[in-house]
């Protein structure tokens, strides 16, 4: 988390918004003293966030009840060259949006597990519309159980949940606007106007 209180972003709607709109997580816990991360697609639903990982991935032995898992989304990014703010003295940086969630794990039954892969594959599959959606009532019988028994499904009620809006606010107006129009000019549209709206 960066440490200007500048930067923080405590609005819960505006932090699910953007985990709604990039829902590829890194999720770290500690197994074995040490820390271990996976990448993973998340649900989140108010302060209840849900996941899972391959029981072979190093994350898996983590997973346990009452064990505490940060997961981090990365929202849109960019560089920020110091020739762009018309100013003299500045260095290079990277503004970004990204959320943090922690709390504890609670380890999902084989109902709850399936359930998740179902909301999962509703959640993503709605996006290829027109296509028919996929349903696991396509797989051979006894395939998904099986698969199903091959993963760790967990749920997290979040005790932290909050991010950073790093957008340039502890420059002037005017030199984030400057490098708002410097991004536009690269095509980073997006970016660009997250900056003019800080």
């Amino acid at each position: 988390m960066h440490p200007s209180g500048l930067f923080r972003q405590h609005d819960e709607a505006a932090l699910a918004a953007l985990v709604a709109a990039h829902p590829f997580a890194l999720a770290i816990g500690v197994a074995d003293g040490r820390p271990v991360a996976v990448h993973a697609p998340v649900l989140l639903e108010g302060r209840r966030l849900r996941f899972h990982v391959s029981r072979g991935n190093a994350l898996a032995p983590a997973l346990v009840d009452g064990a505490a898992i940060l997961a981090v989304v990365t929202g849109p990014h960019a560089y920020v060259s110091p020739d762009w703010y018309g100013q003299d003295d500045q260095v290079p940086t990277w503004n970004y949006l990204s959320v943090e969630m922690e709390g504890r794990v609670r380890v999902l039954d084989e109902a709850g597990a399936a359930a998740l892969l179902d909301d999962l594959s509703d959640r993503f599959e709605a996006g290829l519309a027109p296509k028919p959606a996929w349903k696991r009532d396509k797989m051979s019988p006894g395939r998904f159980e099986g698969l199903l028994r091959g993963i760790v499904a967990c749920e997290v009620e979040l005790d932290r949940f909050e991010g950073v809006w790093k957008l340039g606010q502890n420059k002037p107006v005017e030199a984030r606007l400057a490098v708002a129009d410097h991004l536009d000019a690269l095509g980073d549209r997006v970016f660009a106007a997250l900056m003019r709206g800080a």
